[in-house]
């Protein structure tokens, strides 16, 4: 395996590990407004089953960018000047979580806590049905010259292929979002969650599977049929889990369908990090648009002794707060232990 092809593969685990991570996250947010059932109680049990990680989940991104800025800074460029406007409502969308997340507690008035609210749930919309079709407009190619630049309009991005998976991420992330809180919740909470998940498994299926086979017959390689196939499997025991009150094997049947489809789309991408859609002989590939042996050599290193640090940490997380959370758990007023009294 050349360092090119270990940098793309190791680029594609680090978007997976995001898409399962932050996946559920942008799931829960999405959610939280219909669960919710506008009692703070009900958001804040939402809240409190990502409060612990979603912030270490978004490393994952950080480390998968700079990776690629890093590893195929031709690729880094061309699809930031390309996709401005998508990534541009992206990072809206993240910082308008982020803050929201972080200031909800802040105020003990309901009229705040609904507006954030609000931009957790849009900052929740946004990157979900961003990244599909960021990465539908990635596999299926973009207008790049022979100087390797973007030569085509916003325009461009809006392909049908494109807007399908926009729509499949944002499906697949709720249900991966409801499977958590099915995982992570009890009570009538944890009813309702298990509901939302056999409402959302029909039109989830639909969409993610013809996204799925339109990637595959219109892109893929012969050896991509084995992650569609476990995709579909993961939805199918997720739909079975959801029946027979297995939560945990529920959110693993979505994660495998998330890990499934990223891989899909990775490997139909392969050997192009961006083809273009003007002449092939333009498109950028592991080769032309890598950095150089050395950079490559010494990024690899770094990697191999920074990366299981990275994921013992994150695991042991996930152990400390494993503990389903339940709306009896959550205190009166926020900003004030149980028991405390306002002046």
């Amino acid at each position: 395996m050349s360092l090119q092809e270990f940098w793309f593969l190791l680029i594609g685990v680090m978007f997976t590990g995001y898409f399962v991570l932050e996946g559920f996250d942008f799931g829960v947010g999405m959610l939280m407004p219909i669960l919710g059932r506008g009692e703070d109680a009900r958001r804040r049990v939402a809240l409190n089953t990502i409060g612990p990680v979603w912030d270490g989940n978004e490393v994952w991104l950080i480390t998968g960018g700079a990776a690629m800025f890093a590893a195929f800074p031709e690729w880094y460029a061309s699809l930031f000047s390309g996709f401005y406007l998508a990534l541009l409502l992206l990072l809206v969308g993240l910082i308008l979580r982020v803050v929201a997340i972080e200031y909800r507690g802040k105020i003990d008035d309901p009229r705040w806590r609904a507006r954030c609210d609000f931009g957790i749930g849009l900052g929740s919309w946004l990157p979900a049905l961003a990244w599909g079709w960021v990465f539908a407009n990635v596999v299926r190619g973009v207008p790049l010259n022979e100087h390797k630049q973007f030569a085509g309009s916003v325009w461009d991005l809006f392909d049908p292929y494109a807007i399908l998976g926009g729509l499949a991420t944002a499906l697949l992330f709720a249900l991966h979002g409801a499977t958590f809180l099915v995982l992570k919740t009890g009570g009538d909470y944890r009813a309702d969650a298990q509901r939302t998940v056999r409402l959302l498994l029909a039109p989830t299926a639909v969409v993610v599977g013809a996204f799925g086979l339109w990637t595959q017959l219109s892109y893929g390689a012969d050896w991509t049929w084995i992650p569609l196939a476990l995709a579909v499997i993961g939805l199918v025991g997720a739909g079975a889990a959801a029946f027979t009150d297995r939560d945990g094997w529920g959110f693993f049947g979505t994660t495998v369908t998330v890990a499934a489809a990223t891989a899909l789309l990775f490997g139909s991408l392969f050997p192009n990090v961006l083809p273009s859609t003007i002449d092939a002989a333009y498109s950028l590939t592991i080769h032309n648009a890598s950095s150089t042996p050395y950079t490559l050599k010494v990024m690899s290193w770094a990697a191999v002794l920074v990366t299981p640090v990275v994921l013992v940490y994150q695991g042991w997380t996930y152990w400390v707060f494993r503990k389903r959370i339940t709306v009896a758990q959550i205190p009166a007023s926020i900003g004030l232990p149980v028991g405390s009294v306002k002046d």
